[in-house]
């Protein structure tokens, strides 16, 4: 009688469950007739074959390619709803051959390279057309003729010099400054400290709007904002989450800096992609000038991951660590620019490079905030905002020489 008041009281707590077959089976249901409804509807258009109308066709040249002298390759993705046929190819506006593998039609999500025989003209703009099956066109163009770049040593060792004085040589340069801090009061670091916070603002939204340039070359399928945001959230949210783990432990300052270098370093991993880009598609002038800029602009972020661990020295060994933990991506995202870009791959690493960042912040944040409750002051005050508003202001600055 016990038992049984027990299960007749609706106060008593709920007890747990073992799932066993038939309830397995009732939760497959809702799927098996949502199968029977979609087969329906896509035999059957819903009953309304009449009103269906010609396919749709939509197709995305996600890169296009000059391997040699004479070939042209494109890589075209099928993002529309249905199979895409491609039988014929203009070049500046003249049919040209061409081989399609796997084939010239290509199934939705499949894709697709071309190869066209066409005799491009050094340093000269050419247009392309593809013609559907179905009349419908789509355009790209060689903005300058010039061979795509392919592996060697020599070009895989210059690329990487490239990286290596973008990333690696200022932030080592911006380090220098670290015997300089050790010597500043505990109100002077909290100023580098919000300072620190200012560079990190700043490159969360640098970071946030090369995810959103890259995302925005993707096919439709990969809806690219919405990729960038719920990586970030996502990358976010697990960095919070490990961070919990230590059960409300602070995080020691040269943690801290480990995370604003890993930050910098998925930044700078998108900093090498533009560059290596600009020599794979033949601007030069561009290059050089993003790497002129970049450097002079990375110098301030060796000071932002040298601020945390001022007050205790954590040896040359982990001072080399950080650069190349800050600095070596560059030369990753050289490497990939100039050899095999790929945008998906690129907004990913952005997007999970802003939600890092957006965790150091946090981080860096706690540090300012209890160094400045044990002065007194309140958090907001005029020398933590001064470092916060030099630090977007260093940043904004410099990029002068990143913006064009």
């Amino acid at each position: 009688m016990a038992a049984e008041s027990q299960f007749s009281n609706p106060s008593a707590p709920d007890q747990p469950r073992q799932l066993h077959g038939a309830a397995w089976l009732l939760a497959l249901v809702p799927l098996l007739l949502l199968g029977v409804i979609l087969t329906y509807l896509a035999l059957t258009g819903g009953g309304l074959t009449e009103l269906s109308g010609p396919p749709v066709e939509q197709v995305v040249v996600q890169r296009v390619t000059l391997p040699e002298p004479g070939i042209i390759q494109l890589e075209i993705v099928n993002d529309g709803p249905q199979a895409v046929t491609i039988p014929q190819v203009q070049v500046d506006d003249a049919y040209f051959m061409f081989d399609a593998d796997p084939s010239t039609t290509i199934p939705r999500l499949g894709r697709a390279i071309y190869t066209i025989y066409y005799p491009w003209v050094q340093d000269e703009a050419h247009a392309i057309k593809l013609l559907t099956s179905l009349g419908a066109t789509f355009d790209a163009e060689v903005g300058v003729a010039v061979e795509t770049p392919q592996i060697s040593g020599n070009l895989f060792l210059q690329f990487g010099l490239i990286g290596l004085y973008v990333g690696i040589v200022p932030i080592f340069l911006g380090m220098l400054w670290y015997p300089f801090m050790r010597r500043l009061s505990v109100k002077a670091m909290n100023f580098v400290l919000a300072l620190t916070i200012g560079l990190l603002v700043y490159l969360a939204v640098a970071t946030w709007l090369d995810a959103n340039e890259f995302a925005a070359e993707l096919p439709v399928f990969w809806q690219g904002i919405p990729l960038v945001i719920f990586t970030a959230l996502l990358t976010l949210g697990i960095l919070l989450a490990i961070g919990s783990l230590r059960g409300g432990k602070e995080t020691a300052p040269l943690g801290v800096s480990y995370r604003i270098a890993f930050g910098i370093g998925l930044h700078n991993l998108g900093e090498g992609l533009a560059i290596g880009a600009a020599f794979a598609s033949g601007e030069a002038a561009l290059g050089t000038f993003l790497i002129l800029g970049f450097t002079l602009h990375n110098i301030t972020e060796g000071v932002g991951i040298a601020a945390p661990i001022v007050r205790k020295n954590p040896g040359l060994k982990h001072f080399a660590f950080l650069i190349l933990l800050a600095g070596g991506p560059a030369i990753l995202g050289t490497w990939l620019g100039g050899f095999a870009f790929d945008p998906v791959l690129a907004t990913i690493f952005l997007a999970v490079g802003i939600g890092a960042i957006l965790q150091v912040i946090w981080e860096v944040g706690k540090l300012v905030s209890k160094d400045t409750q044990r002065l007194g002051e309140p958090i907001i005050n005029w020398v933590n905002l001064g470092g916060l508003i030099t630090g977007i202001a260093l940043m904004y600055f410099t990029a002068f020489m990143v913006k064009f």
